[in-house]
């Protein structure tokens, strides 16, 4: 492939849900990735819809995480589509899949069947658990995974039950550190010429982003506790509020005292809010040096300042806050962006972040977020759209294995294919 950041290869992607978002990055960095589903169609082709279509094929989930992936369907549970799966593994350089551990091994299709038809080759299984251990079988969601890693206990308010982050992100971190443990594989391989298999546990990834928490506890015994949407002084347990409404959202504010810069944006912000005679007489004698200091900060103060701020925000949008407030008067300030203010980024559309794919099916482009990273000399391409239900079936079995239209027909009549 033309100026692809890797080197020709081919993977085979065996996963469901949110893991699909690992052949998803191979495919964006130029390898080329089959999507296998079952005859039909896969359960991953879910809400929401284009424009609340409920049809399948118009899955915007599905859309996001299998463009640049061909698509062909095939049942691994028939011999005949055990066959055709070996096949294509002896031209392949990787498998993704994120079945239970053991369930493609029972299939005769783990990694000793298919290291057995190619040696090299590298098998990347994506779990909720791990392929051991006593959890390796427990059926799992995105929510369960989440708890069993620790963040839930991070997030929300401390005196409320913990909080998860609305938009699945589990399935997705494993996809993810799928693909980075797939990248070492494969260039341990460049170097070795061996293949191997990667066990990617979802639990241990969604463990990352708490390596800091458990730090606190392994050395010095300390339960992290979720503070909610403040900012937490460890010293006094006092809660600066740092998050405001205003007419269309919320914005959020360091108002801090002690030390620069938070002390020069606190008296800017007052300094502001006086010129429009929102500034209590208090507030504009405080001394953010001394009184605000967090080593000795009250919280009835903390709580006092917050209720004023807020009501001077709450009297003008995010732009305006974010645009006067940050860029005229220095305050730290930023805007809490919701969907559309990302679409409308005007630094998103500086760099020319989104890119239009073709769907000629619907008739139209349709904007997708941009690369990942942007590369100067092997940038990212988006060559395809993510791919109809069996697509590339007659491009994959009758160009590249060879499979008459007659024996594709019988194929499809038996349910293989």
């Amino acid at each position: 492939m033309n100026n692809s950041l890797l080197p020709p290869m081919r993977i085979l992607d065996l996963t469901e849900g949110g893991c699909m978002l690992g052949g998803r990055l191979l495919g964006d960095t130029g390898a080329d990735v089959i999507k296998i589903e079952p005859p039909g169609g896969t359960d991953s082709r879910i809400w929401p819809y284009y424009r609340d279509s409920q049809d399948p094929q118009q899955s915007l989930f599905w859309y996001t995480y299998n463009a640049n992936k061909r698509g062909i369907t095939l049942d691994i549970r028939k011999p005949e589509g055990q066959e055709i799966l070996k096949k294509l593994a002896a031209s392949a350089d990787v498998i993704l899949e994120s079945y239970e551990p053991g369930y493609l091994k029972k299939l005769g299709l783990g990694y000793d069947a298919l290291r057995a038809i190619k040696p090299d080759i590298i098998y990347t299984a994506i779990t909720p658990f791990g392929q051991e251990g006593p959890k390796a079988h427990y059926a799992a969601s995105a929510l369960t995974v989440w708890a069993s890693g620790g963040y839930l206990n991070a997030c929300g308010d401390p005196d409320r039950a913990p909080v998860w982050i609305s938009m699945p992100q589990t399935f997705l971190f494993g996809g993810c550190e799928g693909a980075i443990a797939t990248l070492m594989a494969y260039y341990y391989r460049m170097t070795t010429g061996e293949g191997q298999f990667v066990d990617v546990s979802m639990q241990e990834s969604a463990l990352s982003p708490n390596m800091n928490i458990l730090q606190m506890w392994d050395l010095n015994k300390l339960d992290f506790k979720r503070v909610g949407s403040v900012s937490y002084v460890a010293g006094t347990g006092v809660k600066q509020p740092i998050y405001f409404k205003c007419l269309d959202g919320y914005v959020m504010i360091l108002a801090i005292g002690g030390n620069e810069p938070y002390v020069s944006s606190s008296k800017a912000l007052v300094k502001w809010m006086a010129e429009k005679n929102m500034a209590p007489e208090w507030l504009q004698n405080l001394n953010w040096w001394t009184e605000y200091n967090a080593s000795r900060l009250k919280q009835d103060l903390a709580d006092k300042v917050g209720r004023a701020i807020e009501a001077f925000t709450m009297t003008r949008t995010k732009e305006e806050l974010y645009l006067v407030g940050a860029y005229e008067r220095a305050i730290l300030i930023a805007p809490v962006a919701d969907t559309k203010d990302i679409s409308e980024d005007i630094q998103l559309k500086a760099r020319n972040f989104w890119v239009e794919m073709s769907h000629p099916e619907l008739g139209r482009d349709i904007p997708y977020c941009g690369p990942f990273i942007c590369l100067s000399e092997t940038p990212i391409q988006y060559r395809r759209r993510a791919p109809l239900t069996g697509e590339h079936n007659k491009e994959i079995y009758g160009g590249e294995l060879g499979m008459t239209d007659a024996e594709l027909e019988s194929l499809n009549l038996k349910g293989v294919i």
